[in-house]
């Protein structure tokens, strides 16, 4: 399939009955091809599919193909060395967004109707807004990463990613054992804070502060951003280490060049920027105290055109995302109309620790609301 070149990077021979399901090359498939987007295992079968692919097909979800991601998901454009550059349907020429790009592009082009992905810094978000659909990144550990291939293992999170906020709480629905979906009758019943609007470009401000417009409980708060990357990068140099020693010839070059920044990055740095994560927490829960949810843009900007790189953009990418990683606090990317270009806005909703139901109850909810206005 033509549309689908730089997508898919594995299809099983003949997909099962089900809902069709796209998976992220970073989980394990059990008898299909799991390349984790590098070269060094572009012939790796696993024996084992991961926990979140069993339970989903478990569901009754069908896994149609596994797609196409940045390299060990390190990365926010998808554009893979090895594997090529994953499309984005909206817009020709630009990034689909990393590290789940395939993902999706996947949901956006009709070639499947879930999807799981997989969101360290913002890699479910980040090319769910690039390519005008929802992702959600769950409560840290919520969803298991078991069969998950690790980027940095204490910001990753395993998380669904669909057209739609309810197609995502159907998939979360699955993923966790016992969890119990919510429902919001009006955004009347929800207060929010909203941050960040004012950073954004133009019309993804405007877009964005439209959509907050529409919960009539809202105030403006300067949320505050964390300085953690040294211990975001020391996960990454540790997860790498013997990997890169033994095969740096087969790292394509700007992957490269991150590990190694990565592993330059010294003990006492990482710890201090631990202690660094640990006060951010604190002081962002006093933040959110007597308040719901959190409101944002999800990207200051639209979709960016292919061939910056990964290096020069993911600081901008990754702006508004990473924070919610190194809280470990559930976060749903939600587009809210067109900006620069005609290209997707999209909205975030963040929840404390554990509001998972609430966070895609309210996105359900505001989904309905957009529709309308």
């Amino acid at each position: 399939m033509a549309v689908a070149d730089g997508i898919f990077l594995a299809r099983p021979e003949s997909p099962p009955d089900g809902m069709p399901l796209a998976v992220k090359d970073l989980l394990d498939t059990a008898g299909l091809t799991t390349t984790y987007g590098s070269a060094i295992f572009a012939e790796h079968v696993p024996s084992r599919s991961a926990e979140s692919v069993l339970r989903l097909e478990a569901a009754g979800y069908a896994n149609v193909g596994k797609t196409n991601l940045h390299e060990f998901a390190y990365g926010t454009t998808s554009e893979n060395q090895h594997f090529g550059t994953v499309p984005n349907p909206r817009a020709p020429g630009r990034i689909a967004g990393g590290s789940s790009g395939g993902s999706a592009a996947a949901l956006a082009l009709g070639l499947a109707e879930a999807a799981l992905g997989t969101d360290s810094g913002g890699s479910i978000r980040i090319p769910s807004a690039c390519c005008g659909v929802v992702g959600f990144k769950p409560s840290y550990g919520l969803v298991s990463a078991d069969g998950c291939f690790p980027l940095a293992p204490s910001f990753d999170h395993v998380g669904p990613m669909a057209r739609t906020a309810t197609g995502c709480a159907a998939q979360l629905g699955a993923l966790v054992e016992g969890f119990e979906r919510q429902t919001v009758d009006s955004l009347e019943e929800v207060g929010v804070a909203i941050a960040w609007v004012d950073e954004a470009d133009p019309l993804v401000g405007a877009a964005v502060r439209m959509a907050a417009g529409l919960f009539p409980r809202r105030e403006e708060l300067d949320w505050p951003r964390p300085q953690i990357d040294a211990l975001f990068m020391h996960e990454v140099a540790d997860v790498h280490r013997e990997l890169f020693a033994e095969h740096a010839d087969l790292y394509g070059d700007e992957l490269a060049t991150k590990i190694e920044r990565c592993l330059g990055v010294s003990d006492a740095e990482a710890s201090h920027a631990a202690r660094a994560r640990e006060e951010y927490r604190e002081r962002c829960t006093q933040l959110l105290e007597g308040i719901e949810l959190l409101v944002t843009p999800t990207l200051a900007c639209v979709a960016p055109p292919t061939g910056i790189g990964d290096i020069a953009l993911r600081t901008t990418l990754i702006r508004n995302t990473l924070p919610f990683n190194a809280l470990g606090w559930p976060a749903l990317a939600l587009p809210c109309g067109p900006a620069e270009d005609g290209l997707p806005a999209s909205v975030q909703l963040v929840g404390p620790p554990g509001a998972d139901a609430l966070v895609l109850a309210v996105g359900e909810r505001l989904e309905l609301a957009l529709s309308a206005s």
